[in-house]
């Protein structure tokens, strides 16, 4: 143990303990900016530089070991001018277009600029005109870049992609997609991981909540939004409701009172899902021979990106089942627009979803087959849905609860689980051993695949089927892993969920961003504990996925399922696919 004082308060830590963890362990602020603790420990931003008595220049807080007997002062005045100093310097490079920059007021930088009383531009600035792609759904803004290379790091660390990279030399010095290539270029997965990660405004996701307004103002226009799952964890945040009270009905007033027609649940479709996949795993499992191992989900679009870019072998062995935003999309211009007796070409179908990548699965060209229109029209991130909320002045904390509508708003408790890690394969495995058996398993027989791990692998046996051996897995940096231990014959499964974001999709690129807090797990237990006090717990016990199938798909992987719930992933490419 090293004992010191930090602003004459005596602290004793583990040796190699940082003078930043130090401070904190004593509740002493001190302010960062590129910091991420065991990712980003670089010292690039120098804001969080301390004076330490012997020294004879200021040393940064945050890669700098504590010393048994040192002294550090935090806050002298020689240490707030360098601070000031730095953040000026940053400035002087950083486009200040705050009004229409989407991290206002939730931007770190912004916020230590007002704590040391930056007002104004304090040096010349020399900011290169550097056109912005919207092309793509993670958009970076070059001129608002303070190079503290945080995506450099989660996507190289975490995501173990490195599509971001330092480029250029001297002054010219920045961040850009590595190997000379643009982002559209490249194999990007569009997790976001690096826009949630951005302390500014850097990155952002391409802002879609235009073209809703413009469909809200079609009368023409029927519009129709999905929620995920993923979503009623977080939306609230920004308003610091309690989660108990920032429920998914009082999402669904909030949409109407926008002038939204008709709001469903993705939990339908996450529940068709399981329906569609689980006899897809049945079939394969009973049919071994005929088929490639192990067998994947196809949730996640930024893993179904992943695997097409990195491990093009293994796309074959993806389930053909599409995501449950998707199915959605085929089944809203399909089956409902019969039901409405309307045109499927004057439905509008908005996905709120927690995820990036979503955006980039939305503009698929065989995501298609319900009409001709793309299934989806808009996905919005979480982030976007919050801006238009505070867009119309709409105050979650007063509205009352409304249903989903029907008959596309009801879902399972195995169906709100699709948004943490696990929750796929446990649903998955619930109506599996239905399916086989014809009786129910405990609903918490699968608990084994739960739980915040990148990797988790069980064995379970299913009666008339025999042992099936499973794997969930989430961040690509841990999926890289798996696949190398596929690839090498080190591992072998029958069945593996992935989901490219770290916990899964409350952990998402698309969801609020809290600067350093890692909420996925927080989240996640949100949606476990709705799975245990639903009323219903098993994909294949959703009453208005019967009727559907009774009335129109007539029975799992039907010739109308493969039509329009399943989808060939080998139809189109990756950039940089061969």
């Amino acid at each position: 143990m090293v004992t010191l004082t930090i602003d004459k308060k005596t602290v004793t830590v583990p040796e190699g303990t940082t003078i930043l963890e130090a401070a904190r362990s004593a509740n002493i602020s001190i302010p960062t900016l590129c910091y991420l603790k065991d990712i980003n420990e670089i010292a690039a931003c120098r804001i969080c530089m301390v004076e330490v008595e012997g020294h004879a220049r200021l040393v940064p807080a945050c890669d700098n070991a504590v010393v048994e007997g040192m002294a550090v002062h935090t806050n002298s005045p020689r240490v707030r001018e360098a601070r000031r100093v730095n953040l000026r310097l940053i400035l002087s490079q950083h486009e200040i277009s705050c009004t229409k920059c989407t991290r206002s007021g939730n931007c770190k930088l912004q916020t230590l600029c007002n704590d040391y009383n930056l007002l104004g531009d304090h040096y010349i600035k020399d900011l290169k005109n550097i056109p912005t792609d919207f092309s793509n759904p993670v958009v970076r803004i070059e001129n608002r870049c303070i190079r503290c290379m945080r995506c450099i790091q989660v996507c190289e660390k975490i995501q173990g992609m490195n599509i971001w990279d330092v480029v250029g030399t001297g002054t010219r010095t920045t961040v850009g997609v590595g190997r000379f290539r643009t982002l559209g270029e490249s194999d990007c997965t569009f997790c976001g991981q690096c826009i949630t990660h951005c302390p500014v405004g850097a990155l952002q996701e391409h802002d879609d909540t235009g073209k809703v307004w413009d469909a809200l103002a079609d009368p023409q226009k029927i519009t129709v939004v999905q929620l995920a799952p993923a979503v009623r964890t977080a939306w609230a945040e920004y308003y610091h409701m309690d989660p108990k009270f920032a429920t998914a009905k009082r999402m669904v007033t909030a949409l109407k009172e926008m002038g939204v027609d008709y709001v469903f649940d993705t939990n339908f479709t996450a529940d068709l899902t399981i329906m569609e996949e689980g006899s897809e795993f049945l079939q394969r499992f009973t049919h071994r021979d005929q088929y490639r191992w192990p067998m994947f989900t196809s949730c996640c679009p930024g893993w179904v990106r992943f695997v097409k870019g990195q491990f093009p072998e293994y796309t074959t062995n993806l389930s053909t089942a599409k995501s449950p935003q998707a199915m959605f999309g085929a089944v809203a211009k399909s089956y409902f627009a019969e039901k409405l007796g309307a045109d499927p070409h004057d439905i509008f179908v908005v996905s709120i979803m927690p995820c990036t990548a979503k955006k980039a699965e939305r503009a698929l060209p065989n995501l298609n087959n319900a009409c001709g229109d793309p299934d989806v029209d808009v996905v919005l991130t979480t982030r976007e849905f919050s801006r238009m909320l505070r867009g119309e002045q709409i105050n979650p904390a007063v509205l009352e609860e409304t249903e989903f509508d029907s008959p596309l708003g009801t879902g399972s408790g195995a169906a709100v689980i699709f948004g943490t890690t696990g929750g796929v394969m446990d649903a998955a495995l619930r109506s599996a051993y239905y399916l086989v058996t014809g009786e129910n398993p405990n609903p918490d027989a699968f608990s084994a695949v739960r739980g915040m791990d990148g990797w988790k692998e069980a064995t379970f046996e299913i009666p008339g089927a025999g042992r099936v051996r499973v794997a969930v897995v989430s961040g690509l940096g841990n999926t890289r892993k798996l696949m190398n231990a596929l690839k090498s014959g080190k591992a072998s499964y029958d069945f593996v969920e992935v989901m490219a974001c770290p916990g899964g999709c409350v952990g998402g690129g698309g969801q609020p961003i809290r600067d350093g807090a890692e909420l996925a797990q927080p989240r996640g237990e949100i949606l476990w504990g709705i799975d245990q006090n639903a009323p219903i717990r098993f994909s294949h016990e959703n009453p208005e996925v019967q009727a559907m199938y009774n009335a129109y798909f007539h029975k799992p992987l039907s010739q109308r399922s493969h039509e329009l719930l399943h989808t060939d992933l080998t139809a189109w490419k990756m950039p940089t696919e061969e």
